[in-house]
């Protein structure tokens, strides 16, 4: 089991606040790593519980959004706890409107968030990487990285980008000690979906697809978090790995 140890390692992690952003920070801690949250909202509540388990947690207050912060908050992250080994692209937000009436707005605020924050994290945080000859990046896209969905365009758009990237950045980094994979997460009980699960035939229509008969919680990212983190997955390069309950088997 040594290979899933991350004693000693540092991550970042958006969006983590709360939802699965939390759970996937609260799950590295767990196996031994160091963590800075990174979110626009509160991170207490994560930090604390991070610090409760004897590891280093810090927190650091930023609209991922805005371009031009992105790296100050990765060089503040680098001086909080040294380094970077891991980092984990959660932060994300979802616009729902029929695509006929999906505002310019919505669709640029989803697409640089979602897509356009996670490059540059990757490339920021990935060139500190790439001078050490080693790193872990796990981008999260969704189950909309292969589907359509419905009255949700700009998300979609932005999660199969996020396949993309993982690709495409494995394709260069690989061979230089940097492993970039995805995690594509079914349906979560999250305040993403909170709307869906508040519409009780479609909630009871998506139930029954899942082969496992329920629905994800934030828990279940720990294990998958961790694995692709770890030395465990080292020859695992530009992979998105479903955590959906066996919907996409289906």
């Amino acid at each position: 089991m040594n290979s899933f140890d991350l004693t000693g390692k540092r991550a970042l992690v958006t969006g983590a606040s709360g939802g699965l952003g939390q759970a996937m920070a609260i799950g590295l801690a767990e196996a031994g790593a160091d963590v800075v949250a990174v979110a626009s909202s509160e991170c207490r509540d994560t930090v604390a519980q991070i610090r409760e388990m004897g590891r280093q947690a810090e927190w650091i207050a930023a609209d991922l959004s805005k371009e031009e912060l992105l790296e100050g908050v990765v060089s503040q992250a680098i001086g909080m706890i040294g380094g970077i080994d891991i980092l984990v692209n959660n932060a994300g937000i979802i616009r729902r409107a029929p695509a006929a009436a999906h505002s310019r707005q919505d669709w640029h605020d989803v697409i640089s968030l979602n897509l356009d924050s996670l490059f540059f994290l990757c490339q920021l945080v990935g060139n500190h990487m790439l001078e050490r000859g080693s790193g872990k990046i796990i981008n999260i896209a969704s189950m909309l990285t292969y589907q359509g969905g419905i009255n949700v365009p700009g998300y979609t758009a932005s999660k199969h980008g996020v396949a993309g990237i993982t690709k495409a950045l494995a394709n260069e980094w690989a061979g230089r000690g940097v492993q970039v994979n995805a995690i594509a997460p079914g349906y979560m009980t999250t305040n993403n979906t909170a709307p869906i699960i508040a519409d009780e035939n479609r909630y009871k229509a998506i139930t029954e697809r899942i082969p496992a008969g329920r629905w994800g919680t934030p828990d279940d990212m720990k294990g998958p978090a961790v694995f692709l983190a770890s030395s465990a997955s080292d020859y695992m390069n530009g992979h998105v790995l479903c955590v959906d309950g066996g919907w996409m088997a289906r």
